[in-house]
């Protein structure tokens, strides 16, 4: 097995698009890329403990590759937004791919240098890459949020 962390808006709809790819065993919500030690709901929200709401996708590479991840993660949310998405506004709901590994960076950059060039985004990428950190997973009632409430996609919460 291995992991992916992904930041793309809320994390409650990012957690449920992948939970449909086959090969994906487990995922995760919780916070990444801040400076508060073991953060909760509350304080990330204030967009003061530089954290983003994250998914750790934990998956079979013979299922799926990183590369395959990495479409789901750009097709789920607007890259092009800095600090936002739709609705939600602040630091915490940034478009940033954590990477576990030198591989995992390359794929990245890769990935996201090519949909820089396709011409499908009419702005700049604001999507960061940045070295997996401290992961701190969310608290319970946000673990399959959605799932758990029989939703499909996030309307505003």
């Amino acid at each position: 097995m291995e992991k992916a962390t992904f930041g793309a808006g809320c994390f409650w709809g990012v957690e449920a698009a992948f939970r449909k790819v086959p090969g994906v065993v487990d995922t995760a919500v919780g916070y990444s890329g801040g400076h508060t030690k073991n953060p909760t709901y509350k304080e990330v929200c204030t967009d003061k403990t530089g954290h983003a709401e994250v998914v750790q996708v934990e998956y079979e590479p013979a299922k799926v590759t990183y590369k395959q991840l990495l479409e789901v993660f750009w097709a789920n949310h607007d890259p092009t937004q800095l600090n936002r998405q739709g609705p939600d506004v602040g630091e915490q709901y940034r478009s940033v791919v954590f990477y576990h590994t030198p591989e995992q960076k390359a794929a990245a950059e890769a990935s996201k240098k090519k949909l820089e060039g396709s011409g499908k985004c009419k702005r700049p990428l604001a999507t960061r890459l940045e070295p997996a950190g401290e992961f701190w997973r969310a608290e319970e009632c946000h673990q399959r949020y959605l799932e758990k409430r029989g939703l499909a996609a996030c309307g505003t919460h």
